[in-house]
């Protein structure tokens, strides 16, 4: 079976597009690797994927693109029969991609209507050993959605994307893999839209560098530094100038992907937060609200 295997990149519309700049360059620790017009691309430094990240100057501030890859043409070809027979509209069919990196695949809404691509041959960018103490990005670590219907949107990304449960958090939160890493998707009720996204850090110290750099240029940690359950992983939350939120994470589990066996965790404050030491909680994160750009197609 054809399947999802990893996150590319996540696409913004955004209403003040040099504050974000800014910030995603100075503050968080990504390259800006192209820009034209009123959008630009970012890399994450310890990793070749061509880029995790691009701003697109508009009205409104919303999500434009969720970026998936998949191994090859056929797997996008066989993807693509299979989001359109569950129903998906399509944005369009796969096609050669002309945003930097290039690529093969295509766009469509998920059943809450939030867009997503599916690509694969996009092509590499060099990456660069990073090293302790930097508190720059590796990569992007995960994305969680909310959704009105979380159970069937879990039934989507496991029967039709090819994803695998992890993990729940009681009956409403769910972890799902498509690689070895723990989860690269999560999925909470709530209206459309998304929740965070997570970027991994070489290691908890690069996590806290980089919370450190992030508050003295201005920006507050709204959650953290704590440790999930679910995963494992450190957890340190922020939110961008567009209200957007990101998080710094690390030393996430590594799970096999085809034998790991799902576990049901009862919620409680040491099952989200392990240490407990930790400022801020759920609470202090930005309230979910229906994404104003639903099945709205954005720019290439």
């Amino acid at each position: 079976m054809s399947r999802v295997t990893e996150i590319r990149y996540v696409g913004y519309g955004v209403e003040d597009f040099d504050a974000e700049r800014r910030f995603y360059t100075q503050d968080w620790g990504l390259v800006e690797v192209a820009a034209e017009d009123d959008t630009a691309w970012f890399k994450a430094q310890g990793h070749d994927e061509h880029h995790v990240l691009r701003l697109h100057r508009r009205e409104t501030n919303c999500v434009e693109v969720i970026a998936l890859a998949t191994p090859g043409r056929d797997d996008v070809d066989a993807l693509h029969t299979a989001v359109q027979d569950a129903g998906c509209s399509i944005i369009h069919a796969p096609r050669p991609l002309d945003a930097p990196g290039g690529g093969y695949g295509f766009r469509f809404f998920s059943p809450d209507g939030l867009p997503f691509e599916i690509s694969a041959e996009v092509a590499p960018l060099d990456k660069r050993p990073l090293e302790r103490w930097e508190g720059v990005p590796v990569k992007i670590s995960h994305i969680v959605l909310h959704s009105p219907d979380h159970q069937a949107l879990v039934r989507f990304f496991t029967d039709v994307l090819g994803f695998r449960v992890s993990d729940w958090l009681g009956d409403f939160m769910c972890f799902l893999r498509c690689n070895a890493a723990h989860h690269r998707i999560a999925i909470l009720p709530g209206p459309p839209c998304l929740n965070h996204v997570a970027y991994d850090m070489l290691s908890l110290d690069d996590m806290m560098r980089g919370a450190s750099r992030l508050q003295k240029r201005g920006t507050d940690l709204r959650w953290g530094p704590g440790r999930h359950t679910a995963g494992n992983n450190t957890f340190s939350y922020f939110v961008t100038p567009g209200g957007f939120a990101v998080e710094y994470t690390s030393e996430l589990d590594e799970v096999d992907f085809d034998t790991h066996e799902a576990k049901v965790h009862a919620p409680a404050p040491q099952v989200m937060d392990q240490w407990g030491i930790g400022t801020g909680g759920p609470q202090t994160m930005p309230k979910p609200a229906v994404d104003p750009c639903l099945f709205t197609p954005a720019q290439t």
